[in-house]
């Protein structure tokens, strides 16, 4: 399966009831295994959860640490960034020339790479105290 259908697949499990706003995340790994996260609303904002957020976190529970390539889609007239949380989260897990594709229901693809989302993204490196 294309991470584009796996996307597009768990999308429709999004819980969305305030925004009925779904997304859906497909993440690859190097391995070749494919993770996915779809949007959990909570009636107390903003405790929800983004897709990209739940595809990460079930990539973690597998073990892995790595994304080589990412997916995200909605049903938006254009192709809708992560949010500046998911895009750190992204940067955490990714190396900055990692190809992330946003996408619509429609076709409409955005092919961008993590520093290109986050431009000087904070990383372990802004850390070191040396």
């Amino acid at each position: 399966m294309s991470l584009r259908q796996a996307a597009m697949t768990v999308r429709e499990h999004a819980y969305v009831p305030y925004s009925r706003y779904k997304v859906g995340a497909a993440l690859r790994t190097p391995d070749g295994e494919v993770f996915l996260g779809c949007n959990v609303e909570n009636v107390a904002y903003p405790e929800g959860t983004c897709a990209e957020a739940g595809a990460i976190a079930a990539m973690v529970a597998s073990g892995r640490t790595e994304i080589a390539e990412a997916y995200v889609i909605a049903d938006a007239a254009h192709p809708v960034p992560p949010c500046g949380g998911c895009r750190q989260k992204l940067a955490e897990f990714a190396k900055s020339g990692t190809r992330i594709t946003l996408a619509t229901l429609d076709g409409a693809e955005q092919v961008v790479t993590v520093a290109e989302l986050l431009p000087g993204a904070f990383s372990a490196a802004h850390m070191d105290r040396t």
